[in-house]
């Protein structure tokens, strides 16, 4: 009896359940599905696998996707996720969808609220804040820290001369730590000189466990997640994080509260010029309202933010690219005639206005996100129905998958030669995509990365300190269409850490 009554309540639940979700039923049932599906779990056993086998059923379900006009779908048990290829309804969901998905919330228990993944209604009034601090002039002005710190990668690299192919992930991801904690924090870090950062290893390893709960759907409970060994050291990892960002933030307040009282203060609201030694922890202390702004805690969910975004990005677009050149020695070597041209004999660290005359370096980087965006899927919720200019329907408490690395090799918008490693294609002669949202490898919309010029700076210094003292040497590719193994690490990253072997250009 006790059975057939549960039976009769779950079946209930059930209905009622299916009942008050018809609407979204109806509207989904006009698009096609991205893959075969199986009752109740949808499609998510097929992101039971490991990184690369997530990241490949992802590929897939793009490429399936273009295969019907860029909007697909796919279920994940009861919550419905559409893949999005259409850049005219890419710019609608990335304008008008600002929400971020519900899986975020996994990146939110260690990092907290920060820009990237705040709520709407934190991030509003953040991102006033954030946009300042970003100003050309102001980025610009770390420079000089983030060319130091590329000579330092350089010297560390010089190890590695004749001793086969490695991996030089360690290497670029100790350089963006270093450049982005001196930059941020005015900390050292010094991630470079230690083969063990502490740091660096728990950043690595959280992000590798926020990756975990995101794709497997038995960590996502959170009473769940406690049961397993990984949560003790989930815990163990965000303490030490949030230690070292909260000492650095005590400090640097100490330091504003001394310049305040010594007499030096600074007009901070409308002499942007005046941050040139300035970190953007002091920009943020003293934009959001010094004593009356930011909360530590605050403080500590943006600079982690920054830390996080402005590691990863800047280090995987470096790997890829010197894979890349590894494979494409031609192209390779028209870089090093570009760099010794604008450094000619000179052993000198780069400076600011070199990096307005190295139009093809760029060009090749700009190649180098198309093909392999660190950032390839970009996630928001639906909160009430909105109608595509494509016509199709997105119904409310549905989710979109706006699929950057899908849009970037879509034949339809870059021709058919769209998986080829083409940097010319960047030409301003050649250079005409339908749509801004065909290349958007740092986001678009109102909630695109603020730190793209940061990127950009930090990818092409440290790209000019290794290329004009090395030529980096790998099998050459075969044919135009770059082939390498790719996983999905909260950003996308090279499965074999941009194995690449170096040798050293002849002195003149």
């Amino acid at each position: 009896m006790i059975v057939i009554l549960l039976i009769v309540l779950v079946l209930g639940w059930f209905s009622v359940f299916r009942y008050r979700r018809r609407n979204m039923y109806k509207l989904a049932a006009a698009i096609p599905d991205v893959d075969e599906r199986i009752p109740l779990l949808g499609i998510a056993h097929k992101f039971t696998g490991n990184t690369e086998e997530i990241m490949t059923v992802l590929q897939k379900h793009s490429y399936n996707s273009m295969k019907h006009n860029g909007l697909a779908k796919g279920w994940l048990g009861h919550v419905l996720y559409f893949t999005l290829l259409n850049p005219v309804d890419m710019e609608v969901v990335l304008k008008t969808c600002l929400e971020k998905d519900d899986l975020h919330r996994f990146m939110r228990v260690v990092i907290g609220y920060g820009g990237i993944f705040a709520p709407v209604s934190i991030w509003r009034r953040r991102r006033k804040i954030m946009v300042p601090a970003f100003s050309p002039k102001i980025v610009q002005s770390f420079v000089g820290i983030i060319s130091e710190q590329s000579e330092k990668l350089a010297s560390n690299l010089g190890k590695c001369v004749g001793t086969g192919k490695f991996s030089s992930w360690p290497f670029l991801n100790a350089y963006t730590l270093d450049s982005i904690c001196e930059t941020a924090m005015g900390v050292k870090v010094n991630a470079q000189g230690d083969n063990d950062s502490i740091f660096l290893k728990s950043l690595n390893r959280m992000l590798n466990i926020v990756c975990m709960r995101i794709f497997h759907l038995w960590l996502q409970p959170t009473w769940l997640f406690k049961l397993f060994p990984v949560f003790h050291e989930h815990q163990k990892g965000k303490k030490l994080l949030y230690d070292f960002v909260d000492e650095a933030i005590q400090k640097k307040r100490e330091e504003i509260r001394t310049e305040n009282n010594s007499g030096t203060k600074v007009d901070y609201k409308y002499d942007l010029g005046s941050y040139k030694s300035k970190t953007f922890l002091d920009l943020l202390i003293t934009l959001s309202g010094a004593e009356k702004g930011y909360t530590n805690i605050e403080l500590r969910e943006e600079v982690l933010t920054l830390t996080v975004a402005g590691t990863d990005t800047s280090a995987v677009t470096i790997g890829f690219t010197l894979e890349l050149l590894s494979k494409y020695p031609e192209i390779q070597e028209k870089v090093y005639k570009e760099l010794c041209a604008v450094f000619g004999d000179s052993e000198r660290p780069l400076v600011k206005e070199d990096l307005e005359k190295m139009k093809y370096l760029e060009r090749v980087v700009k190649e180098s996100l198309r093909l392999f965006p660190p950032v390839p899927f970009i996630i928001r919720k639906v909160l009430e129905d909105i109608t595509l200019p494509s016509g199709n329907i997105l119904p409310a408490g549905s989710g979109v998958v706006v699929s950057i690395w899908g849009i970037h090799r879509d034949p339809k918008y870059w021709g058919p030669e769209a998986e080829y490693f083409d940097p010319d294609r960047f030409l301003p002669e050649r250079f005409n995509v339908e749509h801004p949202c065909c290349y958007m490898p740092f986001s678009s919309g109102p909630r695109n990365c603020l730190g793209y010029q940061y990127a950009m700076i930090s990818i092409k210094t440290s790209l000019s300190a290794i290329l004009r003292r090395y030529k980096v040497v790998g099998e050459p590719e075969k044919g135009p269409v770059p082939q390498i193994r790719v996983k999905l690490d909260i950003m996308m990253k090279s499965v074999n850490g941009c194995q690449v072997a170096l040798e050293r250009r002849p002195t003149k």
